[in-house]
């Protein structure tokens, strides 16, 4: 079967949603399989949007943002961010999520809001300073982080993203590991997988550092491994993820039915 790589990993990701589960994802990858999941396994799967569009679906294709009219024609309600990110999310309600990075470590931490030259970290430095590279800041993913039962990391897997520290915390993952999360009070459970164009790596249970526990058919553990910042652990159960059905990948245009994140 034909697909690329950005299908396989929104089908990859949208596995992970379970029928009737309270979901939120932005536009984007992360949409297009958390919407997958709903036409194609989890039909009572409930999605909203951190700006408050609750309970639609998309119409006419994938909306280019969290509240334009392809995402909240049909909503059973339009409420705002303060609803989505506290009443929701901060409160513990939402079963499952999707958030991206621009980079990441081997705890889960995500980074968005910038990359500073080497050494000027600001938690080298001890404070905050300006960074080589502005990113667009968190959104609404420090709230899911910190607050979602379980959420799911989609990132391009290159060696320049996934670091063995992030630059800065933008939404926390396991920290520095172990029990962390625990020490500072938050009420989610953290990270469940991260997932890729190559793969999906999972938490150890008692350390919480992430390690290979899947690749695709069209990648190998070598070249996930080639493209880590860290010295990436392998499971000795690691397997290849299986390939789309001609159902799923029915279902996953069917959704984007504009073709336009089907490239790569």
């Amino acid at each position: 079967m034909d697909y690329s790589k950005n299908e396989m990993m929104a089908i990859a990701t949208g596995r992970e949603f379970q029928d009737g589960e309270l979901a939120i994802f932005g536009v984007g990858l992360s949409m297009l399989a958390g919407f997958f999941a709903q036409k194609n396994h989890a039909p009572n799967l409930i999605a909203f949007t951190e700006g408050g569009v609750y309970g639609s679906t998309p119409v006419g294709g994938l909306p280019w943002g969290i509240e334009d009219n392809r995402i909240s024609a049909n909503a059973t309600s339009f409420t705002n961010a303060v609803d989505a990110l506290c009443m929701l999310v901060a409160a513990g309600k939402v079963d499952n999520a999707v958030i991206g990075a621009a980079q990441i470590d081997k705890f889960g931490n995500v980074n968005t809001t910038g990359i500073w030259e080497p050494g000027t970290q600001p938690w080298k430095v001890g404070k905050y300073t300006l960074p080589k590279v502005r990113l667009n800041g968190s959104g609404g993913a420090n709230e899911i982080a910190v607050g979602a039962k379980k959420y799911l990391i989609m990132a391009a897997h290159e060696k320049k993203r996934f670091a063995e520290k992030v630059d800065y915390v933008s939404s926390p993952g396991y920290l520095n590991g172990g029990n962390d999360r625990e020490k500072y009070g938050f009420p989610g459970g953290g990270p469940a997988a991260i997932i890729t164009n190559l793969g999906i790596l999972r938490p150890d249970p008692v350390t919480r550092e992430f390690i290979l526990d899947a690749y695709f058919s069209f990648s190998s553990v070598e070249e996930i491994l080639e493209n880590t910042g860290w010295e990436l652990k392998v499971s000795p159960r690691v397997k290849m993820v299986p390939e789309p059905t001609e159902k799923e990948l029915e279902n996953l245009r069917a959704v984007d039915e504009t073709g336009s994140l089907r490239k790569k």
